[in-house]
């Protein structure tokens, strides 16, 4: 009965405790600031890409393509389902990049 009782409190203690940790939104990823000895951005910047996260992203899934398309074992046959996700996926960012309106 008492250990009952503990496993209880325990698990009410957890649960408490998780339901207050809230995620940290991630800090976005910032370049660091020029020095005070370059000259100023407006006459040498070039502009910024376009959605360069998704650009990013675009080459990873091709890379893992490619990868995929070349491992010597087929994972119980997931490598193939893998594959069409993957295609897929491109297919929807590049899409997102065309009805871009930035």
């Amino acid at each position: 009965m008492k250990m009952r009782i503990v496993s209880l409190l325990v698990l009410a203690s957890l649960i408490v405790a998780f339901a207050f940790i809230a995620p940290a939104p991630a800090a976005p990823n910032h370049a660091k600031a020029p020095a005070a000895s370059a000259p100023p951005a407006a006459t040498t910047a070039t502009p910024a890409e376009p959605h360069p996260e998704i650009r990013e992203a675009l080459g990873s899934l091709r890379r893992a393509k490619e990868h995929m398309e070349h491992a010597a074992h087929d994972f119980g046959g997931h490598r193939v389902e893998a594959i069409e996700a993957t295609n897929r996926a491109i297919q929807q960012l590049e899409i997102c990049l065309k009805y871009d309106k930035d």
